[in-house]
């Protein structure tokens, strides 16, 4: 089994490339996430991101409005309030750095990209802003779409599914030709663990993740400390990292292109020992 070829995106008027596998860290700008570990303020995200960067994260994912089950709605302002310091400040400690903005809204995707990001993730998949599609496409940047069923607010209080993995699927696939329409030239998918979804949910698409990436973008997987390893386990979010590394090498072997964690150095170890197996890695 050979791991995924190395994927070339195009950002902004430059042509980038991610290692077939990659690891995204996440670094959020709020005060609610469900990781406390993961909160930063500026000099904390300078710090973090520092460490992350020396540990091969390939990307950081910056977000400022937390989108853990249960979460309430942030304004426009208070969200670019929280992360466009952060990014400013990320841009000019490390410029080569492959920055994130995790953000639903189209105007945060525009500032964000202004101040130095080169990629948008939408846990919304444009559906949350009518105008995000076409913001992404004039961006010129690559687009992350994720499935979630509701609303942060609501997500966890009754997901029902028939066939999780094939509506799941469904979803990404027409979402990806709303992209293609709107002329977003590279897309990433994520198949959104734990938004919307049960622990059963959860488990059965990570069997058949296989069944998204034969949509034949990248997938993108955020696993990190998740409720579908404490559920199981009994245990909380802080001592979930054992967990997460055996669900991200789950996610690897299943074809998954992109890790969204929030521990890089255990997840760049899976990807490298993946790799020496004979698995998924970069050349």
């Amino acid at each position: 089994m050979s791991g995924p070829a190395p994927i070339p995106v195009r950002v902004k008027d430059r042509l980038r490339t991610l290692p077939g596998t990659a690891v995204m860290g996440i670094l959020n700008a709020t005060p609610d996430s469900f990781h406390a570990a993961s909160r930063v303020d500026v000099d904390e995200a300078l710090r973090v991101a520092e460490r992350m960067l020396n540990e091969g994260a390939a990307i950081l994912d910056i977000g400022g409005a937390s989108s853990r089950p249960g979460a309430e709605e942030v304004s426009e302002a208070e969200e670019l309030k929280r992360v466009l310091p952060v990014i400013e400040a990320l841009q000019r400690r490390f410029p080569e750095a492959w920055l994130s903005i995790d953000t639903y809204r189209s105007s945060v995707a525009r500032e964000a990209v202004a101040a130095g990001t080169s990629m948008v993730n939408d846990i919304g998949a444009g559906l949350l802003d009518a105008n995000m599609l076409a913001t992404v496409t004039t961006l010129h940047v690559p687009y992350v779409l994720m499935h979630m069923q509701g609303t942060p607010a609501i997500m966890q209080q009754a997901p029902h599914y028939t066939d999780v993995a094939a509506e799941v699927t469904l979803f990404l696939s027409e979402r990806l030709n709303a992209c293609r329409a709107a002329g977003i030239a590279d897309v990433i998918v994520d198949p959104g663990f734990g938004f919307g979804k049960t622990t059963e949910h959860n488990y059965a698409l990570l069997r058949e993740l296989p069944r998204i990436v034969a949509l034949g973008v990248p997938v993108l997987v955020g696993l990190s400390r998740k409720r579908m390893i404490n559920e199981v386990l009994g245990i909380k979010a802080d001592q979930a990292l054992n967990g997460t590394t055996v669900l991200n090498t789950m996610a690897l072997m299943n074809g998954a292109s992109i890790l969204r964690v929030h521990d890089v150095k255990e997840a760049v170890q899976a990807v490298a020992l993946l790799k020496s197996l004979g698995g998924q890695g970069p050349d």
